[in-house]
């Protein structure tokens, strides 16, 4: 069966990810379209490319995490001088070594720009905060930027959506007619679970769409508590990162939400250990064939 599916961000979590696809394997379910934020933009890359879940497995356990922590040759001497100068650089690491790591790992697909994927196969979720919008690559590529879609580096991205704000430095596009500048984050601060990309009010679905959150069903209806000026600011991130998709999430979309809770595993936790990777994989997989046996489409 085909299926549409939205992968959200949460960083080392998405490891649950390949969990997931194992078990929708298993029962022959497969992504006609993928749509992701931050590490969900990431798997649902790799997904678009052809990947299978246990080529996933065996890229990622092997893969030391740390190498993406990227700085300057200085700070890699220095490492205190990575936070002396991170008020001009805006992000402790490059996220160069990422780019070119995936860029790498999608040659072997052969796959390069959007051009190489199907039409509107793969939705990228980032935040220009430059011009103070969600952006969904390719989408958005032409009107925003006036650049062509089809020859954009799907790697490039991903890098743009996967920059935590203050750990890796923001991606960079320029405008080729203005040369404006602008500076591109986290998708996970304007929209961290994207399902509104596919499941659009007033349009008659094509397939089923299943979403992947890295968090708690909880979190739909949680009331936040206010003390003091601390949580104020807690609260408004939180709102900032979240009201925008939960507007989209309806008591009965819900139902097509596959939560994965991990709360001892922090999205920057890039010192991972093989058997922590593991046991993030195998919750995935419990966690999918559980959700499975009562999905209804």
């Amino acid at each position: 069966m085909k299926i549409d599916g939205v992968f959200s961000g949460g960083g080392v979590k998405a490891f649950v990810f390949i969990g997931a696809l194992k078990a929708l394997e298993e029962e022959n379910i497969s992504f006609e379209r993928v749509a992701g934020t931050s590490a969900g933009a990431l798997f649902a890359t790799l997904v678009a490319a052809g990947f299978r879940a246990k080529e996933l497995e065996e890229l990622f356990l092997t893969l030391e995490l740390k190498q993406f922590l990227d700085q300057s040759r200085i700070g890699s001497i220095f490492p205190f001088i990575k936070w002396l100068t991170l008020y001009q650089t805006m992000g402790l690491y490059r996220g160069d070594v990422f780019q070119q790591w995936l860029e790498e790992v999608l040659r072997e697909k052969g796959i390069q720009s959007f051009q190489d994927l199907n039409p509107h196969q793969l939705k990228i979720v980032a935040a220009d905060i430059s011009i103070n919008r969600v952006i969904v690559f390719p989408d958005d590529l032409e009107e925003s930027y006036q650049i062509d879609p089809s020859f954009f580096s799907i790697a490039k991205a991903v890098r743009s959506s996967i920059s935590i704000p203050y750990f890796f430095r923001p991606s960079k596009l320029i405008h080729p007619l203005s040369n404006q500048k602008s500076l591109l984050v986290d998708g996970m601060i304007l929209s961290n679970f994207p399902l509104w990309v596919f499941d659009q009010p007033n349009r008659k679905r094509e397939r089923p769409i299943l979403g992947m959150q890295l968090s708690s069903p909880q979190h739909l209806n949680h009331l936040t508590t206010i003390h003091n000026s601390l949580d104020l600011l807690k609260a408004m991130i939180v709102t900032m990162r979240t009201s925008y998709d939960n507007r989209y999430i309806s008591e009965n979309v819900a139902k097509e939400i596959l939560f994965f809770p991990i709360e001892d595993v922090q999205a920057t936790d890039f010192d991972l250990s093989r058997s922590e990777k593991v046991s993030i994989i195998e919750y995935g997989y419990q966690q999918t064939k559980q959700f499975l046996s009562s999905w209804t489409y």
